[in-house]
């Protein structure tokens, strides 16, 4: 009788949340690092924002609508404007780079584990977009600004955490920076496509072509930062001048950018680019739009009024509703689909936590509303209150929930940055590498010994005629 076929065993699932690979890891401390410093700084701009314009309004108004630039060349600019046009594109440049490094190197060049955190952003600025349209065909309001709740701001977000201190396993704080880079880009189509309303061809070509020769030198590896820089403010210019906002210049040159490692190579160009542009992005770009863009009259009528108004009720429902909903329920679904499965250590509602958490817009949120409602200065600074108060409501009830189980976060943090032999590499990456096991048979036997002598010391002074009984 022949013996009867195996069953074919169960395809294995993917462990969502699990634990990175150890590059992965380095880049992401790396990267958080900076990012964390870049939102305390964050931070404290929008409080000074909101200090100068409510206690010197007439000085912020005063500085912020100084124009200074070039007339001839179409860039004579408000500092405002400025911040909003030129620093930023700072930010989408770094914005692109990550983009491009998570496409070749990092969470999304797999198409199986990039689904999760891409249906995850989707759900997660689609929610917020409908929670918006809804509240205004309700509430007979304007459904211009349904772009508005559907941003994340990764370094306020960091900074949030910094402060509340719950040591967020580096699985999460992978999910939540992933996320970000998603949105963002995310946020540039929507920037691009709905809020570009005449072009100037000529002007368009010109930074087409810039951009080629940008492509081009980099393919080259032509090197030499003052070729690169006066280049990059060209294509921003024509990119300005061409009708379409002028951070899409930003985010095209960082995605030219090589983010893989060639042999000999410790970093790629991509990354060592970023390294030295990521601080000017968060710690001075960012900080110094929110100190242009924050300024907005806090009022008790104000604040009111956020809440009756359709518009900018919208906004902190989706900030604080939507993006939540959105994110936790795109990640549940897509778990279901993929057969992934959610990390043993970690529960959902870790996940809906960070979901809470993705719901601080700030700066794309503020980018947005400004282009959503370009000349209506009212409710360009009632929009501009409802992404603080929604982004601030929901950083408390993140950190409420977060600080739920921050012992359980801390326990994981910790187990995942335990260093025993002291080599520099976690312990958790070395668990197949026989010399990490040798090292620690030398520690442990030093250790031993060392317990020995103390024991026979302990046991001689016991059996002096002297000692205690």
């Amino acid at each position: 009788m022949a013996a009867p076929t195996p069953a074919p065993a169960p395809p294995s699932r993917r462990t969502f949340l699990g634990r990175l690979p150890l590059p992965e890891r380095n880049y992401l401390a790396d990267a958080l690092r900076t990012e964390t410093v870049g939102g305390v700084i964050l931070l404290v701009a929008a409080v000074a924002a909101l200090v100068w314009a409510n206690t010197f309004g007439s000085s912020y108004a005063s500085v912020s609508d100084f124009h200074f630039g070039p007339e001839s060349l179409g860039l004579n600019l408000s500092v405002a404007h400025w911040a909003a046009d030129g620093l930023l594109a700072v930010f989408f440049f770094v914005a692109g780079v990550e983009l491009k490094r998570e496409l070749v190197a990092g969470e999304l060049r797999d198409p199986k584990a990039a689904a999760l955190p891409v249906v995850a952003a989707l759900c997660g600025m689609a929610v917020p977009a409908l929670v918006y349209t809804l509240v205004n065909v309700v509430g007979g309001g304007s459904t211009d600004g349904w772009a508005v709740p559907t941003a994340t701001d990764i370094a306020f977000a960091l900074a949030v955490l910094a402060v509340i201190g719950t040591s967020l396993p580096n699985a999460l704080r992978a999910f939540l920076l992933t996320l970000a880079v998603v949105d963002d880009l995310l946020a540039i189509l929507i920037i691009a496509i709905f809020f570009t309303e005449q072009i100037d061809f000529m002007a368009l070509i010109g930074a087409f072509i810039g951009l080629a020769v940008f492509y081009l030198l980099l393919r080259r590896n032509v090197r030499g930062w003052y070729i690169y820089l006066p280049l990059a403010l060209v294509i921003w210019g024509l990119m300005y001048n061409s009708g379409i906002h002028a951070t899409i210049a930003g985010v095209a040159m960082g995605l030219m950018l090589r983010c893989t490692r060639r042999e000999g190579e410790t970093h790629s160009p991509g990354e060592h680019i970023e390294h030295l542009i990521r601080p000017l992005s968060a710690g001075v770009a960012v900080p110094l739009f929110a100190l242009f863009s924050a300024g907005v009259s806090l009022s008790g009528g104000a604040l009111a009024d956020v809440f009756t108004r359709p518009e900018t009720l919208g906004v902190v429902l989706g900030l604080v509703i939507g993006k939540a909903i959105g994110i936790f329920g795109g990640t549940w679904l897509a778990t279901r689909f993929t057969k992934a499965e959610l990390n043993k250590d970690l529960a959902w509602a870790d996940v809906f936590a960070v979901a809470t958490l993705a719901g601080i817009g700030f700066t794309v949120s503020l980018l947005i509303g400004e282009l959503a409602f370009v000349g209506n200065e009212d409710m360009i600074n009632e929009i501009k209150a409802a992404v603080l108060i929604g982004s601030l409501t929901a950083a408390v009830l993140a950190c409420v929930l977060l600080k739920l189980r921050v012992r359980r976060y801390r326990a994981l943090y910790e187990a995942e940055e335990l260093d025993e032999d002291e080599d520099g590499v976690p312990d958790v990456y070395e668990q197949d590498d026989p010399e990490y096991h040798l090292r620690m048979a030398a520690i442990h036997e030093k250790k031993a010994a060392e317990h020995r002598r103390l024991a026979e010391q302990a046991g001689a002074t016991r059996s002096e005629p002297d000692s205690p009984a």
